[in-house]
């Protein structure tokens, strides 16, 4: 099965290229079919890195991406070419050729880049991190104000999907009461919740001055034959967003 990607629509400069991997086009095997890109999952690591490399082969890009130990957590570093994967959970650069990646199966990748085309970032967003600043901490990496930083939301679990409990609910509200308007009580379960990732990132940003937010249309959930997803699977591979800088 050739390799499936997603292209951002949004209206980045020329010079940024960004895409997202599916779970089609690979050779790993059940669970983790077919084109996994984590190594920390249970796969083969052999099949792992031979997506790596046709990974590679679309990207054309002088350098790996940046991998990372993600730990839900709220550290961000520049992106390094020397092929270590640092424990962060967001990535920047102003190199060319110098892919930022994260890895996801639910959790919410944004990508960033500025109007001017100077500098792009990666972020995984999954609720702990949303909850803790993740978002805020890499609009911190860049050098101009965030009117002139732009997101676009990626592939993650669907407000149809993400049922949470209280204690998450709360995580939110604790930043603002304007973060009420993206839960919705479950129907059946009292004290559950609906949550919507895009929403509460879009809040997060706009709360920080960005204005141009993309994408945000997806349910790693539901569309089971295209996207990874711990929740339906718990056992499973993980898809890459990845954004850089063209020469």
């Amino acid at each position: 099965m050739p390799l499936d990607v997603i292209r951002p629509d949004w209206p980045a400069p020329k010079n940024v290229r960004a895409l997202v991997t599916t779970r089609q086009g690979g050779v790993s095997q059940p669970p983790y079919d077919d084109f996994n890109l984590a190594m920390h999952v249970g796969d083969n690591p052999e099949q792992v890195q031979r997506n790596r490399q046709q990974l590679q082969q679309v990207l054309e890009t002088p350098y790996e991406p940046q991998w990372l130990q993600q730990v839900h957590g709220c550290r961000v570093v520049p992106a390094r070419a020397d092929g270590e994967a640092p424990e962060a959970d967001a990535s920047f650069t102003r190199q060319a050729g110098l892919p930022c990646a994260v890895l996801t199966a639910d959790c919410l990748p944004v990508l960033f880049c500025t109007t001017g085309g100077d500098q792009v970032a990666a972020a995984h967003a999954g609720w702990r991190g949303l909850a803790d600043g993740i978002l805020e901490a890499t609009l911190r990496s860049f050098n101009v104000p965030a009117s002139e930083i732009m997101a676009w939301l990626g592939p993650a679990i669907g407000p149809e999907q993400f049922e949470v409990g209280a204690d998450v609910r709360d995580a939110f509200l604790t930043f603002s009461a304007d973060s009420a308007w993206a839960f919705t009580p479950h129907p059946v379960k009292e004290g559950y919740w609906f949550g919507d990732m895009y929403q509460l990132a879009c809040q997060r940003l706009v709360n920080q001055g960005v204005v141009q937010i993309y994408g945000g249309s997806f349910c790693t959930y539901n569309e089971k034959e295209r996207f990874f997803s711990y929740r339906r699977n718990e056992v499973t591979g993980r898809m890459a967003s990845i954004v850089w800088l063209s020469a």
